[in-house]
């Protein structure tokens, strides 16, 4: 995994601009601290920086490969699952290889096909390639939007990275915010609209979108989305084809020439993951994985049930970990140390965020990193196979909103009178919009028409959302991780099958549990859902309000638009926040939170609100 960049202007020799670029450069070195490289040619230029998984020698960036007269160009970010089945297609076709990277699989599969390249790659990436024989740069984002591409057009170039903060070293993007902007932060956060990068004029690539960028002019084309179409395989096959598929993404992506672990939760999804890899690694005498879970102080003395959270993870942690005969390791957070990485996690976004279960993704991430280089995760099943409450619960499955963002109310609550005033609207035309989106059949029943929408609801927004949270907070800690359940293959089918299927036995995930039985123990594999664990110790609660207050008395573009009453109501009774600002965790202490958050990126991105 790495980090890139790039700016094409005509009218600037890029290399009077070095210093500059180099600047850009240096704010992605926590996705690639291990080597840099910027290839320029008259007004392109193209940023690497570089985290060595695979193929040291031979994988360096940006690569450069002539064929028949011209020169191709890549920066890449990603990694490749089809690799091998690629590269014998291309040699199979006359051409040769140099290393074994898969960054040279990809130039090559471009140079092959240009931009139907996209089409035959099967991986978690963003990646930009310059063609001298029309001056052009393509850019491509993986068909689930594990991996992040910002751009940002002006009248007469373009300037492309991983993380917006790169955007903003060039002085060409201003941190501005507008109204839509505020929208955004105030009424959808921490989600966002796809393609909205909240900043004026910043945009990003969907998952599954490219882009050409051809005589100052970029043109954007969708590749990759679900399309609805009759569920053909009948019961038994559903649940073979599901097995097959999962356990193929996962054995796919235990390639890597550095250390490899796994995180567990003691849930299905990272169970499935661990089991599947340690009985792989059995097989190939490669000894025993390394797994790694994350817990609060104090959890266990504070820890309340909920509907969300109906029972903690320690106890099945450590039956999964025994199970799949494990080398585990439990790192436990400490409660005022998640209050304070609340800023780095805003700068590993460049936006507020998930507040704690960011800032406690990216405390444990830098504890793995201390080991390990790559790492897998169970992240996106629940949206793939219906594991949220909100689609098993008949009233909110038809509610006409966002199932995780329900009500407005507490949103608007914190805002002065007249701060806004369209912010419902807002909200509800991106629902509708996307809802409108979602390909049905005629067939489809009730339910499974709902479904769809839900799917899509979920794909392009609570999804995404967490794999913005994933890949920030691991790579700011130049930690890959890579998530076998977003393997497209999977979404397809997933997306296309009936809901008596995908939750067979009336269960949550009931499919997935029914595909897995005969590897899980019965209760890893039939246990209630449970979500990311959040802190419950008091101390953080604390830590926040303290904080809030300290906001409270400042004067700047955000306290100017807060009711300071209603926040200070919400530290004096967290208990009348009955309703989650956004997903099942968000309540009290985690708005405080997000008030922290967005005072933070107001002052340290200096944002202008015009």
């Amino acid at each position: 995994m790495c980090g890139i960049a790039g700016w094409i202007d005509k009218n600037i020799e890029m290399s009077n601009k070095i210093s500059l670029l180099n600047t850009m450069s240096k704010t992605l070195d926590r996705r690639g601290p291990d080597e840099n490289g910027i290839y320029i040619k008259g007004g392109t230029a193209l940023i690497h920086r570089r985290l060595v998984v695979i193929d040291k020698e031979n994988g360096k960036q940006p690569m450069v490969v002539n064929h028949n007269d011209a020169k191709y160009v890549i920066v890449y970010n990603g990694e490749l699952y089809n690799t091998s089945d690629l590269r014998e297609e291309l040699k199979a076709d006359g051409f040769h290889f140099r290393g074994h990277s898969d960054t040279e699989v990809v130039l090559k599969t471009y140079i092959k096909y240009r931009e139907k390249c996209a089409e035959k790659l099967n991986g978690i990436f963003a990646f930009a390639i310059y063609n001298s024989e029309d001056e052009s740069v393509f850019l491509c984002r993986d068909r689930i939007g594990v991996k992040p591409l910002f751009y940002y057009e002006y009248n007469g170039g373009l300037i492309f990275a991983s993380e917006i903060k790169t955007l903003l070293a060039s002085g060409v993007v201003k941190p501005q915010i507008d109204e839509q902007g505020l929208n955004e932060i105030f009424f959808l956060g921490p989600a966002r609209t796809p393609s909205c990068g909240v900043f004026k004029d910043v945009f990003e690539l969907n998952a599954g979108e490219c882009a050409t960028y051809r005589k100052g002019r970029l043109t954007r084309k969708r590749y990759f989305t679900v399309q609805a179409m009759e569920h053909t395989d009948n019961e038994k096959q559903t649940i073979e084809k599901t097995r097959y598929l999962l356990t193929d993404a996962i054995v796919r992506q235990l390639v890597s020439d550095m250390p490899l672990c796994f995180f567990l939760s003691g849930g299905l999804d990272s169970s499935i993951i661990v089991k599947t890899a340690s009985n792989y690694y059995r097989e190939h005498k490669l000894g025993k994985i390394n797994t790694y879970s994350v817990e609060y102080d104090d959890n266990r003395k504070y820890f309340e049930k909920s509907l969300f959270q109906p029972n903690a993870d320690y106890d099945f942690i450590g039956m999964m970990s025994k199970d799949a005969n494990t080398h585990h390791t439990e790192i436990i957070l400490d409660n005022q140390q998640v209050a304070s990485a609340l800023y780095d996690s805003v700068e590993a976004r460049d936006l507020p965020g998930y507040v704690d279960v960011d800032s406690s993704l990216l405390l444990f991430c830098n504890e793995i990193k201390k080991e390990y280089t790559v790492a897998l995760s169970g992240e996106c099943a629940d949206e793939l196979f219906g594991g949220y409450p909100w689609y098993h619960n008949k009233e909110i499955l038809f509610e006409d909103c966002f199932p995780w963002s329900r009500s407005q109310d507490v949103r608007r609550f914190i805002l002065k009178d007249g701060i806004l005033k369209n912010g419902e609207e807002y909200v509800r035309q991106r629902y509708l919009d996307t809802i409108n989106e979602a390909p049905k059949l005629k067939s489809d029943s009730k339910t499974d028409k709902r479904m769809r929408e839900m799917f899509y609801l979920n794909f392009y927004w609570f999804m995404q959302c967490l794999l913005e949270r994933k890949d920030r907070c691991s790579m700011y800690n130049g930690l890959e991780v890579r998530v076998p359940f977003c393997d497209y293959r999977l979404v397809e089918y997933a997306y296309n099958m009936p809901w008596d299927l995908k939750a067979y036995n009336g269960r949550e995930k009931g499919i997935v549990r029914k595909a897995f039985e005969d590897i899980l123990p019965d209760e890893i594999c039939w246990r209630k859902k449970s979500p990311y664990p959040k802190t419950h110790n008091p101390i953080y609660f604390e830590a926040c309000a303290k904080q809030v207050r300290n906001i409270l008395k400042k004067k700047n573009a955000l306290t100017d638009m807060l009711d300071k009453k209603a926040v200070e109501s919400i530290i004096e009774h967290p208990e009348k926040i009955t309703t989650p600002w956004y997903g099942q965790l968000m309540q009290a202490p985690q708005i405080l939170a997000y008030i922290i958050e967005l005072d933070y990126w107001v002052e340290k991105y200096n944002i202008e609100i015009v």
